[in-house]
């Protein structure tokens, strides 16, 4: 499956397509699960072993597209219109009119062009389509953790794996005094590379022993 997705992307850079078809049809994928960065990937990963699923053998593609304005490129070649892949994602607020704009109920046949099957009504619009289809972050998913475990428990993490100096030297800094401890705690782990990716399994795995997966990663789950 790592190299069905690293065929993809190149696929989604311009390159050929042939690769992906015949690893399509080997793996028999069924789905993708198209998310922004590999932040969020690691969040699925990490969910995905805990709940002892192996997406790989389902059939499950986790798609990292560097970006929520890619969704259409990726949506247009493994959906419908290039491999009929049932398409799933998760996405910010922010970015959620890209995900409506690829993923979208065609309001005349009442036909989900993500997954080709019929909404019953004909009259959805783009974001009732993407209710069903792609779930939605207020912020971002670590804003979601961070108010799902609260302050506490996740500067508790912090401290555990090793980052409590780093966290204290940037809450101290003035630029940041105004800032809620919820806020500082989100942009913290946005500043440095690779921190929201190892913060990502981190909260994932935090959250699954509380009980408290937040609701927009638990609904992509069980989507998928």
């Amino acid at each position: 499956m790592k190299a069905f997705h690293e065929a993809v992307g190149a696929w989604a850079a311009g390159g050929p397509g042939e690769p992906v078809r015949a690893l399509a049809g080997r793996l028999r994928v069924r789905g993708a699960v198209l998310l922004e960065g590999l932040s969020d990937a690691a969040a699925v990963d990490a969910l995905a072993e805990r709940r002892g699923r192996d997406l790989a053998a389902e059939g499950v593609c986790v798609v990292s597209m560097g970006g929520a304005m890619n969704v259409g490129r990726y949506a247009r070649l493994l959906g419908p219109e290039g491999l009929g892949l049932r398409l799933t994602g998760l996405c910010d607020e922010r970015e959620r009119r890209y995900y409506d704009r690829a993923l979208i109920t065609d309001t005349a046949t009442g036909t989900d062009t993500a997954t080709g099957t019929g909404t019953g009504t004909g009259t959805g619009t783009a974001t009732d389509a993407a209710m069903d289809t792609v779930f939605v972050c207020v912020a971002d998913l670590e804003d979601e953790f961070i108010r799902a475990l609260g302050v506490v428990r996740v500067e508790e993490l912090i401290r555990e794996a090793g980052g409590w100096s780093p966290w204290q030297t940037f809450a101290r800094q003035p630029a940041q005094r105004d800032w809620t401890p919820h806020r500082r705690l989100r942009r913290f782990m946005g500043t440095k590379a690779g921190r929201k990716i190892r913060y990502g399994r981190l909260l994932t795995e935090a959250a699954c022993d509380a009980g408290c997966v937040p609701a927009p990663l638990e609904e992509l789950f069980a989507r998928m």
